[in-house]
């Protein structure tokens, strides 16, 4: 499975931004599917997952009731609806795929990675 990040830009504090993740590979409907973040000087984060169909998702604290996350497996895309952007938002952001169809939090366990898309949020 490849993986090609898109969507980010640069953005006032309380704008949106649209994040896609496109991928190729017949089994993509099969992955879970996640969203991490790296900001400079920080650790790679969990932002988001959803499962391979949609019915689960999951979202860290500091982005719920603000991103929503939702995939399309019939065009091989997940996107990230970012919304009420704030300056800590402010990330390279990551998609990635994870063959273990229970999901998960943690970095590592994802199996294959796009390139990431820069997101800043200026305040």
């Amino acid at each position: 499975v490849q993986l090609q990040a898109s969507g980010g830009g640069l953005v006032q504090a309380g704008g949106s931004l649209r994040l896609s993740c496109a991928a190729s590979g017949r089994t993509f409907s099969s992955y879970t599917v996640g969203w991490f973040r790296q900001a400079p000087g920080k650790e790679r984060e969990f932002v988001a997952f959803i499962s391979w169909s949609g019915g689960t998702t999951r979202y860290a604290d500091s982005v719920k009731g603000r991103f929503t996350i939702s995939r399309d497996n019939a065009k091989n895309s997940v996107h990230l609806q970012m919304n009420s952007l704030k300056p800590e938002d402010t990330a390279v952001y990551y998609c990635a795929a994870d063959r273990n169809i229970r999901g998960s939090v943690v970095v590592n366990e994802y199996d294959y990675w796009g390139q990431g898309t820069l997101v800043t949020v200026s305040s």
